[in-house]
């Protein structure tokens, strides 16, 4: 026991002992009504302090939220003891309610969807981001039933099953289309945790993947089927061919064989810019520009083999840094896609200028067939062809502008694409001002002489 409880008793017991010792002594010596008129008088003087302080006692417990009362004898004990407990009980909610605070700051921190729900599957609280994956207001749906506010079938099928070991992969059918993997996960009594992450993006990759693969296969598939069914042909022995026709044969497999080779060098171009490290080339230098359009001029007129006719338009030579070997490919297909898609005595014009806002812009264009505007967003996705028969005939493995755009994008440049149907295209590469470097007068000498050319 407290020794300051045991002084509080016994002072109470004291005072007693002392109202009936002076009791005794009235009787005694004095009028025995004066003694008993003695103790009436101490007893309701106690009984007056312990109901008071019952009274107080009552008023308090009505309204905790009230200070506790202050008490004398006894009664300080009491309510001493009922202080301390209303402060340890007061320290606990603090703390708790510090933890759900945190809890909450980390759930809204949190890049995933949180949604706490009760027995009923109703919504205690959710972040903000599962307030964006389910288009919930907390402060109006807090209490309503989550059925109520994400209407899938699968959903409601998942939920009543019960069976929580597997995500669920929900295809939300509002604008963003997103795709969110969800699980349950039971905890405390008969409460749920309802995760969501955004796998909007992973399913496209996952869906380019298969396109990538299918895609691969069939422009393989025809070249191979080309080259196998004539080498059974000649193998057999059965059908006889005259010099002609064999040259004619061997023409046509070479051709798919060459197809073949760009087709994989393509690939393993488009590979190596994706597995890269970083953002940006690492072998970065000064680009000469005058003698990389030299180059794309020489390779341009050997392609075009006087089908059309290659210009270059360069009234100022300046150079790049960045990677030589990144912006001659992509330089390079676009000057050769501009020649496939042009009609036969067209004319290719390359350029080479600085724009007002400091930028360099190496640019194709062509009076060739055009571009319908529907096509443009998706001409650099792999292997997206607005005419798939022309494009194979052509001799185009469909990523000669996806390598364009992976080129530029490590070099932090655009692609403007512009095209009339019927009336040509044009391609321009953006480099930022960054990048560009005044070259020196004997590059500048070097560049007029390509442009005469």
């Amino acid at each position: 026991m407290n020794p300051n409880s045991t002084y509080v008793w016994l002072r109470t017991i004291v005072a007693l002992v002392v109202i009936a010792a002076l009791a005794l002594l009235l009787q005694a010596f004095f009028d025995p009504e004066w003694a008993l008129g003695l103790v009436c008088v101490g007893i309701i003087a106690i009984l007056t302090h312990h109901l008071s302080s019952i009274s107080g006692l009552l008023r308090w417990l009505r309204d905790p939220s009230k200070s506790v009362p202050d008490g004398r004898g006894v009664w300080e004990e009491v309510f001493s003891g009922l202080y301390r407990l209303v402060r340890a009980n007061q320290r606990q909610q603090e703390a708790l309610s510090a933890e759900v605070a945190r809890f909450r700051m980390a759930g809204t921190a949190m890049p995933d969807g949180v949604v706490i729900l009760d027995a009923e599957n109703h919504i205690d609280w959710c972040n903000p981001m599962a307030e964006r994956f389910f288009d919930i207001d907390t402060a109006k749906d807090a209490g309503q039933s989550i059925m109520n506010l994400v209407r899938a079938p699968e959903f409601a099928l998942y939920l009543e099953r019960g069976n929580f070991a597997e995500p669920l992969l929900l295809r939300l059918m509002r604008g963003e289309g997103l795709v969110l993997s969800m699980r349950i996960i039971p905890y405390g009594k008969d409460q749920k945790l309802l995760l969501s992450r955004d796998v909007t993006q992973t399913e496209k990759v996952e869906v380019m993947r298969r396109d990538f693969v299918a895609n691969v296969s069939h422009e393989l598939k025809t070249p191979l089927t080309v080259v196998s069914g004539f080498l059974e042909t000649m193998s057999d022995g059965v059908v006889t061919m005259d010099k002609a026709r064999t040259a004619r044969v061997m023409g046509m497999m070479q051709d798919q064989t060459d197809r073949m080779l760009r087709l994989v060098n393509d690939l393993l171009t488009l590979s190596a810019l994706e597995s890269s490290p970083g953002p940006a080339p690492g072998n970065e230098h000064q680009v000469a520009m005058a003698a990389l359009l030299s180059r794309l001029m020489d390779e341009g007129r050997a392609l075009a083999a006087g089908r059309q006719q290659i210009e270059l338009d360069c009234p100022e030579t300046f150079d790049v840094t960045g990677s030589e070997k990144e912006l001659y490919s992509a330089f390079g297909n676009l000057v050769s896609n501009a020649i496939r898609y042009s009609q036969e005595g067209g004319t290719v014009r390359l350029s080479w200028r600085r724009r007002p806002s400091g930028e360099g812009e190496f640019a194709v264009a062509d009076d060739g067939i055009g571009i319908d505007s529907q096509h443009i967003a998706r001409l650099t996705e792999r292997f997206y062809r607005v005419d798939h028969s022309r494009s194979r005939d052509s001799g185009g493995t469909g990523l000669g502008l996806a390598i364009v755009k992976h080129v530029l994008s490590r070099h932090q440049a655009t692609l403007d694409i512009q095209s009339t149907p019927g009336q040509g295209s044009r391609f321009a590469a953006i480099l930022p001002a960054r990048r560009i470097v005044v070259a020196a007068p004997s590059d500048q000498a070097l560049a007029e002489k390509a442009t005469r050319s």
